[in-house]
């Protein structure tokens, strides 16, 4: 099993900064695509950003310009920079990885989705 542990998050004015973290436990296998969702409630979650094994990145329309994700392979972590904080933004932020398990050459070799256990991001005067 892989655990993801985010970090960061808190109650931040209009137009401020944050900075949410994340790391995976597991040392043993390949972490693929990794990425940040959030949801409020009564709502669906959705994808924030995602950014590849190689660093390719991409963004939700809604955050484009504001937000940066970033990973670093080696400490098997991932971060999203927030700024220009929106209280549209207000929601809980969640950690997802792809994991790739499985015996080599069997079908269950592949890509596993994890998933962290959230942190309250709050955007409000």
């Amino acid at each position: 099993q892989v655990q993801l542990v985010e970090s960061g998050g808190g109650l931040v004015q209009p137009g401020g900064s944050l900075r949410l973290a994340c790391a995976a436990s597991e040392t043993r296998y390949t972490i693929n695509t990794m990425a940040w969702y959030r949801q409020t409630p009564g709502k669906q979650r959705e994808l924030v950003a995602s950014i590849t094994a190689d660093g390719s990145a991409t963004y939700a329309d809604f955050v484009t310009g504001r937000f940066t994700i970033t990973r670093d392979t080696a400490k098997r972590r991932v971060y999203l920079q927030m700024n220009s904080l929106k209280p549209e933004d207000t929601a809980v932020y969640y950690c997802y990885a792809e994991v790739l398990q499985g015996p080599r050459g069997s079908y269950y070799h592949r890509d596993y989705p994890y998933w962290g256990r959230g942190t309250q991001v709050t955007v409000s005067t």
